[in-house]
């Protein structure tokens, strides 16, 4: 058989290209001779910078940076040239990604992407003449405050004191936003986002609401940053006329989508999109007999953007079948049934911990993708018989 396995990667475990080469090992357990392709996929998150680096033919630039609670870390962007033009490549998640936060820190009012924007100056001064950054794998919900102040957005207090912001839970401090110092080369240069296209900034639906309580917030912290977030887009609407507030993409990483529009004027896009352009996959699938992707967590989130559906969709367009493997079957999983995913699985095979889970993901995954293809060859030997009983 010709397979294509096109994976996306496990949050805090495995990277996209190792998720694909457990799942390969796993399907050559059962027959060493299938045909398999591996196509890796980045969704803005983990893995963005280095993937969408790799493919152009660029270098990774390590900086020193601030991290989401505040300390500095090491980080990185990717750099390459496209059409003549120096194009810097930033991964929200290598810098205030939720794999930064420490679990006994994980308290979105006190998060920031102030990292963020040291990482677009650190671009700046290396010469970028474009700046794309994946929005995806968070562990802030500032609305990107933290990065605007470190581009020079200052802000003040009700007695016009300037206050840095620390985090979502400082935003209700601030009386005034002055953008006046605002660095003169992130007002001109082209910034493009990938982001969760179904992520809005407020209302009840709004990124506070729905992410919060992954990133440690209690009910009671989720309606002081749903509030705060409600606040901030009012303060940069004196500089943005576009929809802050329920705009497609803006609550992106914490609301960093709405930042990016107020701050630097950024353009937002469907993350699977601007994936699209740099790797190519409709062509595999529409050659295949079968198609593997695989997520972190399958459930009702996962049709709005997520990889596996963005896969499974392209793939019902050739009529190819789709089975998903996942590391947890969480809510309302059944709805990916409809995007086009004919068979999912949980590679946990038994109760474990969190961080047996994370330790035992790619032996757990090769078993798991034995197992689904073991039960694709029964189906084929049950095809063949009855195909042979009705002659």
């Amino acid at each position: 058989m010709k397979i294509v396995v096109i994976p996306s990667g496990f949050k805090e475990s495995l990277s996209a290209e190792e998720v694909g080469y457990a799942i390969e090992q796993g399907i050559k357990k059962v027959d060493p001779k299938h045909d398999i392709t591996v196509i890796p996929m980045v969704d803005g998150g983990e893995g963005f910078a280095k993937t969408i680096t790799k493919l152009k033919s660029g270098e990774i630039i390590h900086h020193r940076v601030t991290g989401p609670i505040g300390k500095k870390i090491d980080s990185f962007y990717g750099m390459f040239y496209e059409q003549g033009v120096k194009t810097a490549v930033i991964e929200m998640a290598a810098i205030a990604g939720l794999k930064n936060v420490p679990k006994h820190l994980r308290n979105p009012l006190k998060t920031t992407t102030y990292g963020v924007g040291e990482m677009m100056l650190k671009a700046l001064d290396d010469g970028a003449e474009r700046i794309l950054i994946g929005c995806g794998d968070s562990g802030t919900n500032d609305g990107g405050i933290g990065m605007a102040q470190a581009l020079g957005v200052r802000c003040y207090d009700e007695k016009g004191k300037e206050i840095y912001i620390e985090g979502g839970g400082d935003i209700h401090r601030i009386k005034s936003i002055d953008f006046s110092d605002l660095n003169e080369q992130i007002k001109h240069i082209p910034i493009d986002a990938a982001v969760n296209w179904k992520n809005v900034l407020c209302g009840e639906r709004g990124v506070a609401r729905v992410f919060g309580p992954q990133k440690g917030a209690t009910p009671e912290q989720v309606e002081l940053l749903a509030h705060n977030l409600e606040y901030l887009a009012e303060l940069f609407h004196e500089v943005s006329t576009e929809d802050l507030k329920y705009g497609q993409g803006t609550g992106a990483s914490g609301g960093l989508g709405a930042g990016l529009i107020a701050v630097c004027g950024a353009k937002l896009h469907p993350r699977f999109e601007i994936i699209m352009k740099y790797i190519q996959i409709s062509d595999a699938i529409q050659n295949t007999d079968l198609v593997f992707t695989a997520e972190g967590c399958l459930d009702y989130q996962t049709p709005h953007g997520k990889i596996p559906s963005e896969v499974a969709r392209i793939a019902k367009e050739y009529h190819k079948p789709v089975i998903a493997l996942a590391g947890t079957i969480g809510k309302n999983a059944k709805i990916n049934y409809d995007t086009g995913i004919d068979a999912f699985s949980s590679i946990i095979p038994e109760p474990a911990t969190l961080e047996d889970s994370i330790s035992d993901a790619s032996k757990w995954l090769k078993n798991c993708a034995e197992n689904a293809m073991r039960k694709v060859m029964i189906g084929i030997l049950i095809a063949k018989a009855m195909k042979s009983h009705a002659s």
